[in-house]
């Protein structure tokens, strides 16, 4: 790595650390949250929470089809970082024995509609048992992810939950993320080193190949403009904030 790149990098880690500040600074204690996917961008954050703002509580969603890579690094997290809770929520079983038994344990492979209910029971719901009684909550999404994350702000007003989200990575790009990673020596999937960018369910994730999209793994039987489940719909450019005027050559090497 370059040193210009390396120095780029720098300033980006003091602004993401800048943003999960303001986030404990703006709400009362217990009321932010970081909703950890254990992908790339999300050991990064905790590896960044655990060091400067470990105040911040987590949680995964466990949907019961999660790889066994990603439950082993749960696993491997909940170990390393002792100063921080993780709690882990789990689908409703009445909801998932219902879908299972009116459309197939499969059904999602069939229509959007039968995907997006899959991820509902498992993912949607979950999430806002997760995040009630919260008034913000933290991902890792990237603008350069996906086509439906290319205008996401640092933080923004979640319509659908009624609370404020951060996406302190917003700027970052994969290469810096894997940069920090390996810098750092954070865990990570072991999913990633065998061509999957984008982790999800296991019968909902695939290997990509050489110069295919990072979220072409994801749901790849349909189109890209539909490949979110719920969780993070798009946000109106006009609804986004950045976190706090930030001048990134402040936090360049003098």
């Amino acid at each position: 790595m370059s040193e210009p790149i390396i120095a780029e990098l720098e300033a980006k880690i003091a602004h993401t650390i800048s943003v999960l500040q303001q986030a404990v600074a703006e709400y009362a204690e217990g009321k932010v949250v970081f909703a950890n996917s254990l992908g790339a961008e999300d050991v990064v954050i905790t590896d960044l929470i655990s060091k400067h703002t470990p105040q911040i509580g987590m949680f995964v969603l466990d949907t019961g089809r999660l790889p066994e890579e990603t439950l082993k690094l749960l696993t491997d997290v909940q170990a390393l970082y002792r100063n921080l809770t993780v709690e882990v929520y789990y689908p409703e079983a009445a909801d998932v024995e219902q879908y299972v038994r009116e459309n197939g344990v499969n059904a999602f492979y069939e229509s959007q509609e039968m995907r997006k209910g899959c991820c509902f029971v498992r993912k949607i719901k979950p999430l806002k048992r997760a995040l009630a009684a919260r008034d913000a909550w933290i991902t890792g999404l990237r603008r350069e992810q996906s086509v439906t994350r290319d205008e996401i702000g640092f933080k923004e007003f979640d319509e659908g939950n009624g609370i404020d989200k951060f996406n302190p990575l917003a700027d970052w790009t994969e290469k810096e993320v894997w940069a920090y990673i390996h810098a750092h020596k954070v865990p990570y999937n072991e999913l990633h080193d065998q061509h999957y960018p984008s982790i999800g369910c296991a019968p909902c994730t695939r290997a990509i190949a050489v110069g295919e999209d990072v979220r072409a793994g994801r749901w790849w039987w349909e189109n890209p403009e539909t490949r979110e489940c719920g969780l993070h719909p798009a946000t109106p450019a006009a609804d986004q904030e950045q976190a706090k005027p930030v001048n990134v050559m402040d936090f360049l090497p003098k």
